[in-house]
């Protein structure tokens, strides 16, 4: 039996591309946001969730941070990262003369920044919930629209693709995680995702804390924070190191930092994910 894997979707999206390079033979189960993704694991109506995570240019998806650190238990048990190629696409027939506004996801809206604004100076940028929407919220509007999208979405939709390649960057990649009730085994090549915050703010504290990875020689991949909801200037920090959660070096620096934060919480460990 094909596993289910639930999607940011609809389809035609660079999630559904995620999905399906993860597993070309799953039965794909698109739905309208991270926390349905999420919801659709917990519930048991899929067996995994493919959501964005972050991209290169444009940096962390919030909404998936957020739910992380938040909203989920659920763990981080894959990653996949998948170059982003953005197509501008319109109703057939419509030349560029005629574009006054653009529709698609914010993100996509940011990578395409310099583009628009050296084309189009008087479009309107029009936020919708993901590629495909704007797609279809353009085919489903007045001829004068134009939207960011991918080249499947322009097959889906029946749009025409007008230009290929308008990412202001072409080192243009994102990074989709693969969530499940459980991590993956190690595997020898591995990243460790984690939060952690702390009770008090006093100098050196997260000097302290990031040093037990440093005399370990364990590698961060990525370190960042987030608002902790709850306080202006109280933030969570967030990691990516190199190793597996069960390696003796990660496990002990895990548990000394454990004694010194007022929370930690393990993501998942997951094999690193190889661009060919």
């Amino acid at each position: 039996m094909a596993k289910r894997i639930a999607y940011l979707g609809p389809a035609g999206t660079f999630t559904e591309a995620a999905a399906i390079l993860y597993d070309p033979e799953a039965d794909l189960i698109p739905l309208s946001s991270i926390a349905a993704v999420a919801a659709a694991v917990d519930f048991d109506k899929a067996e995994e969730g493919v959501v964005p995570i972050e991209n290169s240019i444009e940096g962390s998806v919030t909404d998936t941070l957020d739910l992380l650190i938040h909203d989920s238990t659920l763990a981080i048990r894959r990653e996949l990262v998948i170059p982003i190629e953005h197509c501008l696409l319109v109703k057939p027939g419509v030349t560029m003369d005629g574009i006054e506004s653009i529709h698609s996801h914010t993100q996509a809206l940011g990578q395409c920044r310099h583009y628009i604004e050296g084309r189009f100076p008087g479009a309107q940028a029009v936020a919708a919930l993901s590629t495909a929407a704007a797609v279809e919220d353009m085919m489903a509007g007045p001829s004068s629209a134009a939207a960011i999208g991918t080249a499947r979405a322009a097959e889906i939709y029946g749009a025409e693709v007008l230009a290929r390649g308008i990412q202001d960057n072409q080192a243009n990649f994102t990074r989709f995680v693969a969530l499940a009730h459980r991590d993956h085994p190690p595997t020898g090549s591995d990243k460790t995702s984690l939060c952690f915050s702390f009770s008090d703010d006093r100098a050196g504290i997260l000097y302290n804390v990031l040093g037990h990875f440093a005399t370990r020689n364990i590698n961060l991949a990525k370190v960042e924070s987030r608002p902790n909801k709850e306080s202006l200037g109280r933030y969570v920090f967030l990691v990516d190191l190199d190793g597996h959660r069960e390696d003796p070096l990660v496990r002990d620096a895990l548990a000394c930092m454990e004694a010194e934060v007022s929370m930690l919480k393990v993501f998942g460990s997951y094999p690193k994910y190889r661009v060919s």
